[in-house]
């Protein structure tokens, strides 16, 4: 009973993940790929056939396979998060948030950046 519960919240999990990278390929502030690798993780422990069809994938295959090898991310891909958590960024700081948010938010945004900028590429 248990493991066929766990099974079934992994698949959710997995089927959740697939639904929010089908958005973010029609919203262009939304990503695609980083909701597909969480997927395939997913997947890789309730669903091994949602795991090889996404692992097959003509597009974004490549991208999880070169994830899990190297933990590479496309420059491309770099550029684009960090000149939209540039873009965020500038928002916050024009809106009425708490300081500490217009602090805090941005921090750790660069850290993310210092982070994404510092993996390898295809």
């Amino acid at each position: 009973m248990i493991r066929h519960t766990r099974l079934l919240l992994w698949r959710i999990f997995a089927a959740l993940m697939v639904l929010l990278g089908m958005v973010g390929a029609v919203l262009p502030v939304l990503p695609t790929v980083p909701f597909l690798l969480v997927a395939a993780w997913a997947a890789s422990r309730g669903w091994p056939s949602l795991e090889a069809r996404l692992l097959a994938h003509p597009k974004h295959g490549p991208h999880i396979l070169r994830w899990r090898e190297r933990g590479a991310v496309p420059r491309k891909a770099k550029w684009f998060s960090s000149l939209m958590m540039l873009a965020s960024a500038s928002m916050l700081a024009l809106s009425t948030a708490p300081l500490w948010v217009k602090i805090g938010a941005p921090a750790m945004m660069a850290s993310v950046a210092v982070w994404l900028w510092r993996r390898p590429e295809d």
